[in-house]
């Protein structure tokens, strides 16, 4: 019978001269650029500004990794809070540990501060943003290859994953080369699944606008997270009702998306007609009366032609 498997790299980064470049770093450049791409696409394509999504992810971006790591080191305190423990690797990214719904949380608010600044709808940039985000997250899954992790309990599939006995996180009590559930690989093609169900599917039929896509990014990935969550080995220190902390939000986040998809269906039943939230349009000028006595045109309030072709005040004539 052929043995087959998924090895796990060898090799995490790569110096470029004094500069050590990791490869998980890379990934998540990678995901953050096509998401603004995307985003910024799609934005355009609805009536938005070129260049507006940039504006934007200037605060979304940033905001949204601090929120991602600061849920990590909280949810995992063990890792980083021991006798002797260099508490600088809080700082370290690029090792691995950027909580997603922690991402998402804080990447919110700082997309509605950046939508807000640029006189935009935060549900027409978040429905814009759902499918750049899930491939942005597939990206930044790769990335969890390189550092071997995101990997779940034992299997003999032809496609298991190899982990070293070594690796901190290595089940004890199992033999050296016992080949894992690849994770991150499932978690990679459940949400390029989801994109091209929104892009090629749902947004085709329905009217996907006013929060409706972030509702489906919301369900979809929520749902697909608890399952896969639920199978990790990764310790915990947190429970909520009997499951891990990242399965009840995960869930939570999965019924967020059905409220929102419920709620904002019967709100907005018809099309959004423009992604900013108040009127560009120019004011429309009012019709003015002219001043019998002096020959020029005097400005008396908004004007009614009656029917026997005198001039009535609106303010007056109800």
């Amino acid at each position: 019978m052929l043995h087959t498997s998924i090895p796990s790299p060898s090799i995490s980064y790569f110096d470029l001269g004094p500069l050590r470049v990791h490869f998980y770093a890379l990934c998540i450049l990678t995901g953050i650029i096509i998401a603004v791409w995307m985003s910024s696409a799609r934005l355009t394509a609805r009536g938005g500004k070129p260049g507006m999504v940039m504006d934007i992810a200037m605060w979304t971006v940033p905001i949204g990794i601090v929120g991602g790591r600061l849920y990590h080191v909280v949810t995992h305190p063990t890792d980083y809070f021991f006798p002797g423990a260099d508490l600088w690797k809080v700082l370290f990214v690029w090792e691995g540990g950027l909580a997603i719904f922690g991402s998402i949380l804080f990447g919110s608010i700082g997309a509605y501060i950046g939508c807000r600044r640029a006189g935009i709808r935060f549900f027409s940039f978040a429905d814009a943003l759902a499918p750049g985000l899930l491939l942005a997250q597939a990206f930044g899954r790769f990335g969890n290859y390189f550092n071997h992790e995101l990997y779940g309990g034992p299997t003999t599939l032809p496609w298991g994953l190899e982990i070293e006995s070594t690796n901190a996180a290595f089940p004890p009590g199992l033999p050296a080369g016992t080949l894992f559930q690849p994770l991150f690989l499932y978690e990679m093609i459940w949400n390029t699944i989801g994109v091209v169900l929104i892009i090629v599917v749902l947004e085709r039929r329905f009217n996907l606008r006013w929060g409706k896509a972030l509702g489906f990014y919301l369900l979809w990935y929520g749902a697909g997270r608890a399952f896969l969550e639920s199978l990790r080995l990764d310790p915990t220190e947190y429970f909520l009702f009997g499951l891990k902390i990242n399965v009840d939000i995960a869930l939570l986040a999965a019924i967020a998306g059905i409220v929102l998809i419920v709620v904002q269906t019967r709100r907005h039943p018809g099309p959004e007609t423009s992604i900013y939230r108040t009127s560009e349009k120019p004011p429309i000028d009012e019709p003015t009366a002219r001043d019998p006595s002096s020959g020029s045109h005097t400005d008396v309030g908004p004007v009614l032609e009656l029917p026997n072709g005198q001039l009535g005040d609106r303010r007056r004539d109800g």
